[in-house]
């Protein structure tokens, strides 16, 4: 949040008019020993270039249609319910190091 101060004359400062001794009056008229209402707080945000693109790209990914091979999900279910489907851990670390090794590049 970016906060820009402005000058403000000397007796507003004080919360004392000049020589008067009396509670300084705003632009407005009002006291200043009334309490006043904050003025509501301005955000604003700047993306960078990557943030931007991956805003494009969650859009895109979005709007596309599902491609889910659901025999393929039916088969896994199927083989998770009868106890026959197996993890193959060399496989997924294999396949987690040439994952790595194309991140790399």
């Amino acid at each position: 949040m970016n906060h820009k101060i402005q000058g403000v004359p000397p007796a507003i400062a004080r919360g004392v008019e000049a020589g008067a001794g009396t509670p300084a009056r705003g632009l407005a008229g009002a006291e200043r020993s009334q309490p006043v209402e904050a003025s509501p707080a301005i955000d604003s945000m700047r993306l960078t270039g990557e943030a931007a693109g991956l805003q494009a790209l969650q859009r895109e990914i979005g709007s596309a249609p599902a491609s889910i091979d659901v025999e393929k999900v039916n088969q896994v279910r199927a083989a998770l319910a009868d106890g026959s489907y197996r993890i193959d851990a060399q496989q997924i670390a294999d396949r987690l190091l040439a994952f790595e090794n194309e991140l790399l590049k």
